[in-house]
């Protein structure tokens, strides 16, 4: 019985490190897409579409790695959990990656219309304000820091009010000018999917919270004590 325990335990440490890998993979990835944005740059942007395949090979294995444990333990309390908010991270990340395909193909259809990125300050305000929110998220993930998961919970509103801006931006533009319409829309791209990401980085600190505590928080992130109990 000890030594399945010890077998168990070390399973789960290899599915924490698969997911760690994965996040790293991601946030990578997500980085490299929004430079592709914001430096106009095909050759990266490709790179990002590629590194995709990769990402989504690593979900399935992650996948797998859950489905063994599950089929061949009886996980209960904190264990069970961990697997759990791990099954929901892993789908999460790779629809971040997804969105930074998105983002990557609307840099390749920027690559004759840079100058439009110009109207658009908003976009790298999101850009930059996501990518603290995603290796938050994932640093509370590694750390099982609730107070910073916490944090990414509350980071939110202000990705949301950005991307409004930019819908009622991109409006005012083409209405001004109908010839930039198709750059525009590029753009709104670029917005609504570092929104989507920012979301799913919400998620994931909602599954760190989960694990950590066993509360579920989604849509009530004012909700969260201010106490960090952990429970077992």
């Amino acid at each position: 019985m000890v030594r399945m325990q010890r077998h168990f335990q070390k399973e789960l440490e290899s599915l924490k490190t698969l997911l760690i890998k994965m996040g790293s993979l991601v946030e990578e990835n997500f980085r490299n897409a929004l430079q592709a944005v914001q430096h106009v740059d095909s050759e990266r942007a490709n790179a990002v579409i590629v590194a995709d395949k990769r990402i989504d090979a690593l979900e399935l294995e992650i996948d797998n790695a859950i489905l063994d444990l599950l089929a061949l333990q009886q996980p209960v309390a904190r264990d069970l959990r961990l697997i759990i908010a791990s099954q929901k991270i892993n789908n999460d990340l790779e629809r971040i990656s997804d969105h930074a395909v998105n983002i990557a193909q609307a840099a390749l259809n920027l690559v004759h219309r840079s100058t439009a990125l110009n109207e658009f300050p908003e976009i790298n305000e999101m850009a930059n304000h996501t990518r603290r929110m995603l290796k938050d998220a994932l640093d509370s993930f590694i750390l099982l820091d609730v107070s910073l998961a916490r944090a990414v919970l509350l980071s939110d509103d202000r990705i949301d009010e950005l991307n409004k801006n930019v819908t009622r931006h991109v409006i005012h533009l083409v209405k001004e000018n109908p010839l930039l319409i198709e750059a525009a829309l590029e753009c709104s791209r670029v917005s609504r999917n570092i929104e989507r990401v920012a979301d799913l980085s919400t998620n994931i600190a909602e599954e760190v919270i989960f694990f950590a505590q066993a509360r579920i928080v989604k849509h009530h992130a004012d909700e969260v004590p201010d106490a960090d109990k952990e429970l077992h």
